[in-house]
This record gives structure tokens, C-alpha cells and sequence, in this order.
């Protein structure tokens, strides 16, 4: 670089750090600056000699993660300062006990915290991405800060991947969507979860991403016009009425939009709610209630509401800290729109997740406000042993779930994921009283521990000092909470069985000729589809594994030589006896893979049966080989993020003498000769078979599921389009099967 491109950088990057100091959402003192500068000067001289892959100067990416940390997520200096030094102790010689001699423990604390995060290995057969983010959600129990840095650092990273190969973005962007825009959504941060949804569907789904995006360019003037008319009458309305507040159009996040897309089976032009309006009104906090009920009624005065879709969470705060009163209403010509109304402390807590909530309370510092936050978590967290992988599908499943409201018997208010059970809320209210709960009233009437919760409901728990979980009890349950625990006293009783089962398997192949031993227990686990030995013995001690199973295994460990010759004309990476009848291809020629487009053996997924056409990927099972997956399988997202080492590119080759299946959902208005009309067109007009059809009428509507064998995804494109031209015909969408 030449001086006068060094000087130009050198005056980007001082224009970076005033606006960082510009743009604080807390109030920095002079002592603030004076922490902020000094670490800002720190990671200058750290990194002075790096640049990233773009080719800008690398201490762009700390200031920027910063500025994010600062602005975005609104915390104070001590959070700024080690976002500025975030990566200086891993790539650098700048040590985490330096940085706590110059700064203070807390800030030394922090970037420890995110140098482990970056620095974390595993030797275990198990995801490695999956241990890493064990490992980061464990860091919750040292200071929350570490994980809203760790947000922003991937939410910049996302920002400028553009230089990236294609795996890598993959790979980022699937991470990013199977934890990080969860996690930000159980933060509160409302902005950073859409962005980081958006940017991993740029690079998982870059088609998808792009069709939408330009979709919602066309239509932006029209959306807009439409909204400004809404809001020429509600302003009038607003402003009679003395209400202080600023009106603004949001539109729908490209992900979500996708994902409603998809959950309905709809296209594009079929999702109305693309945009909403936002009421952002002032108000001490004493009124904020009342206002929010005044502005409700002014807006119903005009426009008809949607009783089932008033959410009503300043009442009940959601408990991530969001409070709003969302309103649906049939605006104009018919069409559904939804109507936010928020204080201007409601909004900046929907902005800022939990970091806007010591603002308003009297005396309550950054750090006892970030407790509350943790508090909310560190549940989640409880009794970690079990794989990482799993703990992270735990972890997940309660982060990105909707709530519920229900009550105790007292009147008590408690928050639960959707979709909880009698039993859920037991171990809500105490892991003692759900490992003793006999029975559970819902509204006074008695229901199975499996009943699902609506809200409003008020649940009793019925106990008993003898009863104990059993396994039957982990399908009875959905939070996380309640799975460990159960899992940990089943676990209890599971081990003192499986030592008495070792004890009688010795015994019983002691009669058969056969000593117990490592080599002959990897066998038996073999043998049986189990994973470990615990498995094994547990069986056998509760009687699963009876005599007859034994003498099998027994005989054919006795015929091992010949199975040893059998293996050896088989091909070493397909499992003969799984390619049976219903194996979706008969040869293995139809993808090539890798860079060198390798022709491999492989198996179609059953979760998402792809066919030639389809945008594809390959996945390397441990046992059975490549198991290949449509990059919009519902797994695929996880897949990426876990196992992104196992994953293979993957690219079709000429298949025109293959044939392959294909389930369609049709549903229309039920009319005398639809189902001729139906069969008609796929069979004599497309020359397409029919493998099963199953077809019902009820109340005037017609619903189906055809499967039909079809060569390529261009033949299935086409009949779609020709189906979708019978009169009476509504919706013809392709479904995910499963075994």
C-alpha cells in the first residue's frame, strides 16, 4: 500500500471510532471514553498487521462488532471495550492476564470468555460445531455479555461473507440459523434475530432469497401506497385525540415470509400480511396500558379487528421482556393487516432486549439487569452430561418456541413453551413436584400428564410421595427442563438394572458357549441396533432380550467365517440388505459428487426423496454410506450447522431412464367429476403413473394425496401447472415424506 492509501485507512478507521462513540444507546461518561479508547487503541496495535479476506485492514471488524454491541444490542462501556479486543488474545500475543493488568477482571473476563468460545476442540465422535456451541451457551454462566458479544461478532461476519467460498458461507450461514438467530430471539433482540434469519437465507437458499427480495421490490410502491392510505386515517384519528406517537410501515422479514410460504403451502402473492404498521406512542409508564387500549379502540372505530388474532402482550409480557398489543384488522379491498402498538419503552425493549430495561428502573445497574436475562436461560442449561448434539436440539427447541399463559390453582401467572403438557407445567413449578405428579386437572377436569395446554387454562398438580417418572414419561413432555430431569432419575434406576442385567447376559451366554468380553458386548450392541453397552445390559436386565434373541446372536457369531466371505463380494460402502423394495433408485450412477464430481454409491433420503432436478446435497452417514438430501430438506439447516465435515456437493447427471416418487397434497372446492377430471390429466394427457391416490370430500372441500412416479423435477413442474387448471382446484403443493 502506498502512504497515501495507509493515510486514507488510517483517517476510515478514526471516522469508525468517533461514530462509535456517536452512536452509544447508554450515556458515556468521561471515564467510559477513556476504557473505550484504550482498548480501542489496544486492538489497533494488535492487529495492525492483519487484514481480512476482503482485503480491508482487520480492525474494521472489531469497531464494527463494537458499534453493533453498542448501538444494536445498547450496552455500556466494559461490553464495547472487549468487543473491541474480542479477537486479540486468540490472534495475537496480547494475553487475557495483560488485558486484565491494563483494563479489569470484567473485562478480561469477557474476552477470556470469547477466546474459549473460538479456541474450543473435541476428540469425541460428535459434531464439533455442536460442541461449540455447548460450550458458548455454558459461558451464559459466567456473564451473559459473552454470548450478545459472540451475537454481534456473527452478525458482522455475516454482513461480509461475499469473499467466502460457497461451503464456507454454507456452512456459516446453517450455524447461524440452527443457534444464533434463535438465541438472539430468546434475547429480545428482535432486529439482529431478522437480520441473522435473512443473511442465512441469502447463502443456505440464495435462489429463494433473491425471488422474494425482488418481489418485494415490485411490490414495495404498491405496499406502500396501501399502508399510507391506513395511516392517512388513523393519524387523523390519532390526532384529535392528543395522542403524541410516529407511524412507520415495517415490512415482513424475507425469512419469515419463506417460512410462511412453506407452513401454508402459498405462494408469494398468497402471503397478505408482507407489511404491518407500527404505532409508537409516549406515555409515562403509570398510562402506557390505558393509551395502548385508546389507541386499540381508535383503530377498531375504523377498521373491523380479528378477535382470534389479538395478542394482547402488554398484559402479559412475553418473557423474553416483549410487550406490544398487536392488532389484525381487514384494512381496504379486503385485506388483512396487522397493527403493532407500542410505547416508546415497549419499543426500545423490543430493540434492545433486556439492555433497555435498567434504563427505566430506579437504581438497577447494567449488571443487575443483565442477572434477570441470565436468569431466564441459565434453566435451559441444567444438567448438561448428556451428548452435544442433543443438548443443543434441547436447548433450541425451547428458544424458539411461542408461549403460552396459564395459572395455578392460586391464580398465579406462568409462561410455557406452545404446545406444553399437564405434566410440562409440574416441573415448571418444581423438578420434585413433577418427578411425584400422580395425576393433573385442567379447569377442574382430570386429564392424561400428555394433555397439551391452551391459554388460560388453570392446571392443578396431583402428587403422591411413591410415584416415580418411567420412560413413557419422555413423551409426555416437551421443555427441556422436564426432559433432564426425568432422564436423570430414569437414569438412576437404569444403571442399577443394567448392572444386575450384565450380571444375567454373562450367565445366559455362559450356557451358550459364549464368554463375555469387550469384543463379544461391541457385538451384542451390533447385533441388537443399540449405541452402548449401557443399552445392552438395561435390556437384558428389564427382559427385552429374551433367550431366543440370544441364541440367534449366539449361532450367528458361530457362522461368522461365512458371513466374513459374504461381505467380501459386497460393495464396501452400500448395505446390501438395506436396498430393498423400498429403495427410491435401483442404480448408483445418477448424482456425481465433489469438486471432481465423483460417481459414489449412495441412498436418496427418505425424509425429503429427492429427484433428479432437485437442488441436492450429499451427507456421509456412519453406517449407511451417503444418504442424499434436498438442500431444502427440513434437516438440511441442521445437518450443515452440526455435521458440516460429512457434508459432500452434490450434482445430478443425465437420468432419463430412472423413474422416481413424488407425493403431491391437492386440495379445491369438491365438483362432480373433479377426481375424473384429476386422473385424466395426469394419466392420458401427461402420461404420468399413478403409484396411490387417496382423495376426500367434506362439507363442499376436496382434499388429496397423490404419488406419482415421475423422471425429473421438470416433467413434476409441469404436471403441477396443468393440475392447478382444473376448475375447482385451489392449492397443488409437493410434500416431505417419511418412512
Amino acid at each position: 500500500m502506498t502512504e497515501i492509501d495507509i493515510e486514507q485507512e488510517n483517517k476510515a478507521i478514526a471516522k469508525e471510532y468517533k461514530e462509535l462513540l456517536r452512536i452509544s444507546y447508554q450515556t458515556l461518561t468521561a471515564e467510559d471514553k477513556k476504557i473505550i479508547r484504550k482498548a480501542f487503541d489496544v486492538a489497533v496495535d494488535a492487529h495492525k498487521e492483519q487484514r481480512r479476506k476482503s482485503g480491508e485492514a482487520y480492525i474494521f471488524h472489531p469497531i464494527a462488532v463494537a458499534k453493533i454491541v453498542a448501538s444494536e444490542i445498547g450496552l455500556g462501556a466494559t461490553a464495547i471495550a472487549a468487543a473491541l479486543m474480542h479477537d486479540v488474545a486468540e490472534d495475537t500475543d496480547i494475553t487475557i492476564a495483560e488485558i486484565e493488568k491494563m483494563f479489569n477482571p470484567k473485562i478480561a473476563q469477557l474476552v477470556d470468555g470469547l477466546t474459549k468460545i473460538a479456541k474450543v476442540k473435541t476428540d469425541q465422535e460428535i459434531s464439533m460445531q455442536a460442541e461449540n456451541f455447548r460450550k458458548m451457551l455454558l459461558t451464559l454462566n459466567d456473564d451473559v455479555r459473552v454470548i450478545l458479544i459472540k451475537l454481534a461478532d456473527r452478525l458482522h461476519n455475516m454482513q461480509t461473507m461475499e469473499s467466502m467460498v460457497d461451503y464456507k458461507q454454507a456452512k456459516i450461514a446453517s450455524e447461524t440459523l440452527y443457534i444464533y438467530a434463535p438465541l438472539a430471539h430468546r434475547l429480545g433482540l428482535y432486529n439482529i434475530k431478522s437480520q441473522l434469519e435473512d443473511l442465512g437465507l441469502k447463502y443456505t437458499e440464495p435462489d429463494v432469497y433473491h425471488d422474494i427480495l425482488s418481489k418485494l421490490k415490485e411490490s414495495r410502491q404498491e405496499q406502500e401506497a396501501y399502508i399510507a392510505s391506513i395511516s392517512d386515517v388513523l393519524k387523523k384519528a390519532l390526532d384529535e385525540e392528543g395522542i403524541e406517537y410516529t407511524l412507520k410501515g415495517r415490512s415482513k422479514s424475507i425469512y419469515s415470509i419463506r417460512r410462511k410460504m412453506l407452513a401454508q403451502g402459498v405462494s408469494f402473492d398468497e402471503v397478505y400480511d408482507k407489511f404491518a404498521l407500527r404505532i409508537v406512542y409516549k406515555s409515562n409508564q403509570h398510562d402506557e396500558k390505558f393509551l395502548a387500549w385508546k389507541i386499540y379502540s381508535i383503530v377498531t372505530d375504523h377498521y373491523r379487528p380479528s378477535p382470534s388474532r389479538l395478542r394482547d402482550w402488554i398484559s402479559s409480557p412475553k418473557s423474553t421482556g416483549y410487550e406490544a398489543l398487536h392488532i389484525t384488522v381487514m384494512g381496504p379491498k379486503g385485506r388483512w393487516v396487522e397493527i403493532q402498538v407500542r410505547s416508546e419503552r415497549m419499543d426500545e425493549i423490543a430493540e434492545k432486549g433486556y439492555a433497555a430495561h435498567y434504563k427505566y428502573k430506579q437504581g438497577l445497574s447494567e449488571e443487575n439487569s443483565l442477572d434477570t436475562w441470565l436468569n431466564l436461560l441459565k434453566e435451559a442449561l441444567e444438567n448438561s452430561a448428556s451428548n452435544a448434539v442433543d443438548f443443543v436440539e434441547d436447548f433450541k427447541l425451547n428458544l424458539y418456541s411461542k408461549e403460552i399463559y396459564v395459572f395455578t390453582p392460586k391464580g398465579e401467572i406462568k409462561s410455557l413453551p406452545k404446545g406444553a403438557t399437564s405434566l410440562d407445567f409440574a416441573f415448571s413449578i418444581h423438578s420434585e413436584i413433577g418427578v411425584r405428579t400422580r395425576g393433573t386437572r385442567v379447569n377442574g377436569k382430570l386429564v392424561p400428564l400428555n394433555h397439551v395446554l391452551n391459554s388460560g387454562d388453570q392446571v392443578e398438580v396431583i402428587t403422591s410421595a411413591n410415584q416415580k417418572p418411567n420412560f413413557h414419561w419422555l413423551d409426555y413432555v416437551t421443555t427441556s427442563r422436564a426432559k433432564n430431569k426425568i432422564k436423570n432419575v430414569l437414569n438412576e434406576d437404569t444403571k442399577k438394572i443394567a448392572e444386575d442385567g450384565k450380571e444375567l447376559l454373562t450367565r445366559k451366554l455362559r450356557h451358550l458357549k459364549v464368554t463375555l468380553n469387550e469384543t463379544t458386548v461391541n457385538e451384542l450392541v451390533n447385533y441388537f441396533h443399540l449405541k452402548t453397552s449401557l443399552d445392552l445390559f438395561y435390556r437384558v436386565g428389564i427382559g427385552t432380550i429374551d433367550n431366543q434373541q440370544l441364541k440367534d446372536f449366539a449361532s450367528q457369531k458361530s457362522n461368522t467365517l461365512i458371513n466374513f466371505f459374504k461381505k467380501i463380494k459386497r460393495s464396501p460402502s452400500v448395505n446390501q440388505e438395506q436396498i430393498q423394495k423400498n429403495e427410491i433408485s435401483k442404480n448408483f450412477d445418477m448424482l456425481v459428487f465433489g469438486s471432481e464430481q465423483d460417481k459414489l454409491d449412495y441412498k436418496l433420503s427418505s425424509c425429503c426423496n429427492p429427484i433428479p432436478g432437485d437442488d441436492v446435497f450429499g451427507f456421509l452417514t456412519i453406517n449407511d454410506g451417503i444418504k442424499v438430501h434436498r438442500k431444502d430438506c427440513p434437516n438440511a439447516i441442521s445437518l450443515q450447522s452440526n455435521y458440516a465435515y460429512r457434508i459432500i456437493t452434490a450434482k445430478w447427471i443425465d437420468s432419463s431412464q430412472e423413474e422416481f416418487k413424488a407425493v403431491l397434497n391437492i386440495t379445491g372446492m369438491d365438483t362432480l367429476g373433479l377426481t375424473n377430471e384429476l386422473t385424466k390429466v395426469i394419466s392420458n394427457q401427461m402420461h404420468v403413473n399413478i403409484q396411490s391416490i387417496s382423495l376426500s370430500g367434506d362439507a363442499g372441500i376436496f382434499n388429496g394425496q397423490v404419488t406419482v412416479v415421475v423422471q425429473n423435477n421438470t416433467i413434476l413442474k409441469r404436471l403441477i401447472e396443468n393440475i392447478k387448471k382444473i376448475d375447482g382446484i385451489d392449492k397443488v403443493t409437493r410434500i416431505h415424506t417419511r418412512n
